[in-house]
């Protein structure tokens, strides 16, 4: 598990060592510079005689890398400080000068593209740009300077916020990049400092340009941007450096390992039958979308239901059945339902009756359907049934968007906003959804968000292959699986909806890459996969 606290939780753990006297400049500097040199060695062997660039702005993450530089230096590594700022931290740059360092000045105008030209032959660039207790894009020089190594052939995201930067940054830089294209030169390995420069620390959003990084080098405890979408994309592999802090039990963001799912499994034993395990309702498909029913269930089956009920016509239930023989039917006792998947919006008319039976397995999932349901049970509400769910619901409901979807549940709440705002600011949207609705969400994406009561979840176990049609039906017959299996303890525990919600998010994610590893997926090829993904789970536990 993969724990991060936010910007004033971490700054509260360091005080009190600051104030006793505690190095922490210097445990963080050393940890970092032994990263540098492994990664190096990896590279290219031998760190000595490479060549590492320094960005270095006016606050502690510069210092960590100026300090950094002058233990690379000491291994026989050349290093040249570019300063981002008229003023950097001086104990870092008077290290590495005595070292032997060189210094680039790089704040004043028009310097940025003959800077970024030196970056970019490097092996290895540190980006200390700015610090965790910046906010919104980049500014000034540290803005230029990540725009021009963008167009000198480093990856970047994000865009030029800075009004009025001059439009002879881009094209000086572009001619840059033509110059290191013609030396053939490799592009650097990046290491970000503690975080990437110019990323939302706390929400994870790219307000401005951004370096890419290869390895994201964090201290103390990883930082809820580095977990988050769309910054998560850019901080490459993220390295925790222990520097002695205290932190509070509850991190802001948080996200799951396959042991974590593991440990959490309701394996049966002797005594469970096929009630004790978990009965399924689903409610899917129709006669225009009938493969949604057969993913949704078959995933659920695979998933290892007790039962899997389902409720449909007659014509898309003998296609449920000719898939999978041991659904039931039959009205009966259940324990989660599934809802949504591949039933089209109510204002769309001609939905096979599903639009009522969805409804009435919500009502049931509330507890007020005696029937079908012994008290409340969790509910999966997807696709169709969004538009279904009551102003408010139980924090038991998992409702599972993708961005789409929840501009529309947002829109009906009041809320006037976009996809790509959504897209922008993933954790805002999906907490403020979770506010007006009350239920858990759980925010589709190579990113997925989860935002429920408890601590957000944020997991990115699935290739990118997975963005295909009808794996959302998929996840929804495993997440009601789960849910089913933990029925009690998600309603008497609603932040236990949003930690099953994590796991099935990466059980999917990984039954698709087990699937076909590095290759194309369809979405019954991943609801195949699971039982053996399941199985692998847990023999990692046991082992």
């Amino acid at each position: 598990m993969i724990r991060a606290w936010s910007v004033a939780d971490v700054r509260a753990a360091e005080e009190p060592l600051l104030a006793a006297g505690v190095p922490l400049m210097d445990r963080a500097a050393f940890a970092l510079a032994l990263q540098v040199l492994a990664d190096l060695r990896a590279r290219r062997r031998s760190a000595r005689g490479a060549h590492v660039v320094v960005l270095a702005g006016a606050g502690n993450n510069g210092g960590d890398a100026l300090h950094a530089g002058a233990h690379l230096v000491h291994r026989g590594v050349a290093v040249t400080a570019v300063l981002a700022a008229d003023r950097v931290h001086e104990g870092g740059l008077a290290a590495l000068r005595s070292a032997g360092g060189r210094v680039v000045d790089a704040a004043a105008a028009g310097r940025a593209p003959a800077a970024a030209v030196e970056a970019a032959r490097a092996d290895v660039v540190l980006d200390g740009l700015v610090g965790i207790g910046a906010r919104g894009p980049l500014r000034g020089s540290a803005a230029a300077l990540v725009t021009a190594l963008g167009a000198a052939g480093l990856p970047t995201a994000g865009t030029d916020a800075e009004e009025g930067t001059p439009a002879t940054h881009a094209e000086e830089a572009q001619g840059a990049s033509a110059a290191v294209a013609r030396e053939g030169t490799a592009r650097p390995w990046v290491v970000a400092v503690d975080t990437p420069s110019g990323i939302g620390v706390d929400d994870g959003t790219l307000p401005g340009p951004v370096l890419h990084a290869d390895r994201t080098v964090t201290f103390g405890a990883a930082k809820p941007g580095l977990l988050l979408p769309p910054a998560a994309h850019v901080v490459g592999e993220v390295t925790v450096v222990d520097i002695g802090l205290t932190l509070p039990g509850t991190p802001a963001v948080q996200r799951l390992a396959p042991a974590d799912v593991a440990a959490r499994w309701p394996v049966p034993g002797p005594q469970d039958h096929k009630y004790t395990r978990g009965v399924v309702g689903v409610v899917a498909g129709t006669a225009t979308y009938p493969g949604a029913a057969v993913l949704t269930t078959t995933a659920a089956v695979r998933t290892g239901a007790g039962m899997v009920r389902y409720r449909g016509s007659d014509v898309v239930a003998r296609a449920v059945l000719a898939a999978r023989p041991e659904v039931v039917t039959a009205p009966g006792r259940v324990q989660s339902w599934v809802v949504g998947p591949g039933v089209p919006p109510a204002a769309d008319g001609a939905d096979d009756g599903q639009a009522a039976r969805a409804r009435a397995g919500l009502a049931a999932a509330r507890g007020e359907l005696a029937g079908l349901s012994r008290g409340p049970v969790p509910a999966v509400v997807d696709a169709g049934g969004l538009g279904l769910v009551e102003e408010t619901c139980p924090p038991w409901f998992v409702l599972t968007p993708h961005a789409g979807e929840l501009r529309t549940v947002l829109r009906r709440h009041g809320e006037d906003v976009h996809r790509a705002e959504i897209e922008a600011a993933p954790l805002r949207w999906a907490r403020r959804a979770h506010d007006l609705t009350g239920a858990t969400i759980l925010l589709k994406g190579a990113v997925t968000v989860v935002v429920g009561t408890g601590i957000v979840h944020a997991q990115a176990d699935a290739p990118a292959w997975l963005g295909t049609a009808g794996a959302g039906d998929v996840l929804a017959g495993i997440l009601g699986t789960m849910l089913a299996a933990r029925a009690a303890d998600v309603v008497a525990d609603p932040a236990v909806a949003g930690e099953v919600a994590a796991s099935a998010a990466l059980v999917h994610g990984l039954a698709a890459e087990h699937a076909n590893p590095g290759g194309p997926v369809a979405a019954l090829d991943v609801a195949e996969a699971v039982p053996g993904t399941v199985a692998r789970l847990l023999d990692l536990w046991s082992s």
